[in-house]
């Protein structure tokens, strides 16, 4: 790994951690006194599988847009790339203000299925630069369509 490249990812994972924490402080307000007694799916995981999996969706996000800014940031296919990339990682961010912050499962689920498809095109422009970059991407887009489906059955079933 390079230096530039270390430091790049470096970067990003404290860009896209950063962003997950902010959803965290949102996510423990509503865990708090709302989200426990909605219907939830027999699907639905243990309220502490959800930290680590998002950790790691972020730290493998971070890589991927440092491989991505690694390649230059100037050239338009990199900048266009991690453009799709941050905007995605602030409808993530609306996500968690939606679903636990105001208490909105519909609106919410709107969000992540914008956040779902603005995934796959980031990937696609992830992979214009690097393949790599991409298929890190691929464990977050199957992780935000597993909270996808989640989100719509839990509006479903309240």
């Amino acid at each position: 790994m390079t230096k530039k490249l270390f430091l790049r990812s470096s970067v990003a994972i404290g860009i896209c951690l950063l962003f997950g924490f902010m959803g965290a402080i949102a996510t423990q307000a509503g865990t708090a006194d709302w989200y426990p007694d909605l219907n939830k799916p027999w699907f639905n995981p243990p309220d502490a599988f959800f930290g680590p999996i998002w950790l790691i969706m972020y730290v493998l996000m971070g890589i991927a847009a440092g491989i991505v800014w690694s390649k230059g940031f100037y050239h338009k296919w990199v900048k266009t790339a991690l453009y799709h990339f941050g905007f995605q990682l602030l409808i993530n961010g609306s996500w968690s203000l939606l679903f636990f912050g105001i208490q909105k499962p519909f609106l919410a689920l709107l969000s992540i299925i914008l956040l779902f498809i603005l995934i796959l095109i980031t990937i696609k422009w992830f992979r214009v630069v690097s393949n790599t970059a991409a298929y890190l991407m691929i464990p977050y887009a199957v992780w935000v369509l597993f909270a996808m489906i989640l989100n719509f059955e839990i509006w479903r079933l309240n």
